[in-house]
């Protein structure tokens, strides 16, 4: 099953759909990422707050999988941003990996009370001259982070990665960062179980008359909506069912029917106040 790519605005291109290992316990993170690549993810999220960045290098090295197959983000975490901080985050980062470059390296949070996000950014663009990242992004970041982001630097950023569900659509900021050049990632695709996503109709007749699960029609709908895609989940039997989201197409109806469920829904932290 060959998982489409999206062209970056720096030139490079990243698989669609991937796996994250976000609160993935660092203890299980070999096997459940190893269990995810067996499946057939070549597309790994992980980030230097989850704690698994060596779990991740480990079931890495031990796939056998060739490095130039592989697509591997982490991220610089807050406590961490500045400029030779940050440069010192990289380096832990591609020693915990056992790697010599990640693909995609962002900014996890913008933390505009610390206002280092600029400074941290200029960062992010030097080690990306130096190779050890191959694309730079940011996560969280909204409109006016950006602004002043795109005022202030040179390189504008591959990606932004943002809180992203059917009933958290993300409709303006998607628009925005579409004019800028910028893909948009999502992270919670399947709402993180914090409301009863699948119950709703809307996903579920749609899961109904494709024979499919209402995770699959969700994570369809954002393929569908150019949305790169990180479903998690320790089960591989869940992982093959994440993975398995080619063989079908949501109609205009039903894609419409789930535009309808956006109602503002935000379910995790709000980057404008987070202070962690």
């Amino acid at each position: 099953m060959t998982v489409p790519t999206i062209s970056l605005n720096d030139g490079t291109t990243i698989p669609q759909l991937g796996f994250g290992v976000f609160k993935v316990d660092p203890d299980e993170t070999e096997r459940i990422v190893s269990d995810a690549l067996e499946v057939g993810y070549r597309h790994i999220d992980t980030a230097a707050v989850y704690g698994n960045e060596v779990g991740v290098g480990r079931a890495i090295e031990k796939s056998g999988i060739p490095r130039d197959e592989l697509y591997v983000t982490t991220k610089l975490w807050n406590s961490d941003q500045g400029t030779q901080s940050a440069f010192d985050a990289i380096d832990l980062s591609l020693e915990k990996l056992g790697l010599e470059h990640v693909n995609l390296y962002l900014i996890h949070w913008p933390r505009p009370d610390l206002d280092k996000y600029v400074e941290s950014w200029l960062a992010l663009e030097e080690i990306q001259r130096s190779g050890k990242a191959t694309s730079i992004g940011v996560s969280n970041f909204h409109e006016n982070h950006l602004d002043r982001l795109l005022a202030e630097t040179t390189v504008v950023p591959a990606v932004d990665q943002v809180e992203l569900h059917p009933t958290f659509a993300q409709a303006p900021l998607r628009e925005y960062l579409a004019s800028k050049g910028i893909h948009t990632e999502a992270w919670g695709p399947l709402g993180q179980g914090k409301y009863d996503l699948f119950g709703l109709p809307a996903i579920a007749d749609a899961a109904a008359a494709h024979g499919v699960s209402p995770a699959q029609v969700v994570i369809r709908w954002h393929l569908q909506k150019g949305i790169i895609v990180f479903p998690k989940s320790n089960s591989r039997e869940r992982m093959a069912e994440n993975f398995d989201v080619f063989g079908f197409e949501l109609s205009g109806e039903q894609m419409g029917a789930i535009d309808a469920l956006d109602a503002g829904n935000r379910v995790g932290a709000d980057p404008e106040a987070a202070r962690f």
